[in-house]
């Protein structure tokens, strides 16, 4: 087989890889904003969220992984918007930030 015909299915490959392994990684990132939402008593807007960032972190192992941060919006009284954003190092969730609901 041909180098490139190889490096390109290898491309190819880490592409559908990366794809699919985002796809997971923002599941993971749903649950956990549902899961902050549901604790604040405050409700998920668009039941979304958006990846703000993408970058290459350690793990307490040394592994090196991909670090993804995602935004979501929710509501505290249905008629305001509010900004929260969950960040994952592969799919565990490090960070999660979502103000406190005032009552």
């Amino acid at each position: 087989m041909p180098t490139f015909e190889l490096v390109s299915l290898l491309l190819i490959g880490g592409l559908i890889w990366f794809w699919l392994d985002s796809l997971n990684a923002r599941e993971a990132g749903m649950e956990a904003s549902r899961a902050a939402c549901n604790a604040e008593g405050t409700q998920l807007l668009d039941d979304t969220v958006a990846i703000r960032s993408t970058s290459l972190a350690r793990d307490e192992e040394g592994q090196m992984r991909i670090k993804r941060t995602y935004a979501f919006e929710y509501s505290d009284t249905g008629n305001n918007r509010r900004h929260g954003s969950v960040t994952l190092l592969g799919r565990r969730v490090i960070a999660l930030y979502i103000a406190p609901h005032v009552v």
